[in-house]
């Protein structure tokens, strides 16, 4: 794209860039310089900052500039910033960080990628934190970001810690829970869990340590993003994952979502059919309402299938409870000195706890009886409906 078409496309698509900044006096200026060609459309949010940044600022006119009188972190500064991207009108907005690591010129790769899509998507920049010159804490952190954005959206994106991005202002949640560096995680998960794509762009990276200041605290900061990731998984099993399946279940026929949902979902033959006989496996154990915490868990662990492993691990519905306790007790019987006259008796709970030694051997031959007949079934239905997979 020309200047003059990239200029025209961030008026048109009502797109604004926000820059947060605290005590980056030795990089702001050129970042704001490198951006000013090719909008005036800026958004900066001085985060109390207590360096020469506020005299920086002094010396531009042409944009819009909120001064906050204390630092209270980079997510705080942002969702500032988002509210009054809104107020002034604008759709979208670039995020670029101040401390010099983002280029400028990439904004046109921005624009045209957003150009390109015929939906509402974030974009999220990609600097390639495999190359020379990346310090390995930050490309350590990245991939631990990455992994736990995956267990929790579904989506595999390469980079999900760059401050470079696109975030569509009217799609994203409206209210947010932290307020430093860990924001840029939460609004990610959150927009994703809205159905919006997240996806990753390449861009250009700069570590330069003689002008970089980084306020990102080692410690603290990733404890708070352990804390948070620790949350949001815990809201993806319980309720993320059942919502979108039954959300999927009522919007389709029963045809097609067997089709779209279980035959075209991630995963060969083979690791559906795994996937499945986890998920009835685990459902039959009794570990009461932990199934799904320990089937999201271990199909993540062995790479499989997670939803095909929660819908299975749904055999354990209440309407089923006391046939799977019988049978168990009725195949534990003839490994202890239990009783195996067992329908002669009513059924009960008493009935398990007089008896749980029985129960749990006999639960654990009968998941792994069921598991087995699934994985063979689910196999050779699959093989025959759809070879392709293989």
């Amino acid at each position: 794209m020309t200047l003059s078409e990239v200029q025209n496309a961030i008026n048109e698509r009502k797109i604004c860039v926000l820059i947060p900044t605290y005590n980056n006096e030795k990089t702001l200026k050129r970042v704001i310089d490198g951006v000013l060609e090719y909008t005036q459309n800026i958004i900066v949010v001085n985060d109390g900052s207590t360096d020469s940044t506020s005299e920086i600022l002094k010396t531009y006119s042409q944009f819009t500039i909120l001064n906050l009188p204390e630092n209270r972190g980079k997510g705080n500064g942002l969702k500032i910033g988002f509210r009054k991207a809104k107020e002034l009108g604008y759709h979208h907005a670039i995020t670029i960080d101040s401390d010099g690591q983002h280029y400028p010129n990439d904004i046109p790769i921005f624009v045209e990628a957003l150009l390109n899509e015929n939906q509402d998507v974030l974009l999220i920049g990609n600097r390639n934190m495999s190359q020379d010159g990346i310090p390995k804490k930050s490309s350590f952190g990245n991939r631990f970001s990455n992994f736990w954005f995956w267990f929790e959206t579904g989506i595999k994106l390469e980079d999900t810690q760059s401050g470079y991005r696109v975030y569509p202002l009217h799609k994203i949640p409206k209210k947010y829970f932290t307020p430093k560096f860990e924001f840029e995680i939460e609004i990610i998960v959150r927009t994703a869990w809205r159905h919006i794509p997240v996806k990753n762009i390449p861009i250009k990276v700069l570590y330069d340590p003689a002008e970089r200041v980084s306020h990102f605290r080692p410690f603290k900061d990733f404890t708070r993003i352990s804390i948070l990731n620790t949350v949001l998984v815990t809201i993806t099993i319980f309720y993320i994952i059942p919502r979108n399946f039954i959300r999927n279940f009522r919007k389709k026929s029963f045809k097609r979502f067997i089709k779209e949902d279980i035959l075209e979902s991630e995963g060969t033959n083979r690791v559906k059919a795994f996937s499945i006989a986890l998920g009835v496996f685990v459902g039959f154990l009794p570990f009461g309402g932990y199934h799904t915490l320990l089937v999201i868990s271990l199909s993540v662990l062995f790479k499989l299938n997670k939803v095909l492993a929660f819908i299975a691990s749904n055999v354990s519905l209440p309407p089923f409870i006391p046939f799977i306790i019988v049978a168990s007790l009725f195949l534990g019987a003839p490994f202890v000195q239990g009783d195996s006259d067992i329908f002669n008796q009513e059924w009960n709970f008493d009935l398990v706890k007089n008896n749980v030694v029985q129960y749990i051997i006999g639960s654990m031959i009968l998941a792994t009886t069921m598991s087995v007949i699934s994985w063979v079934a689910t196999f050779l239905f699959l093989n025959k409906v759809s070879p392709d997979n293989n």
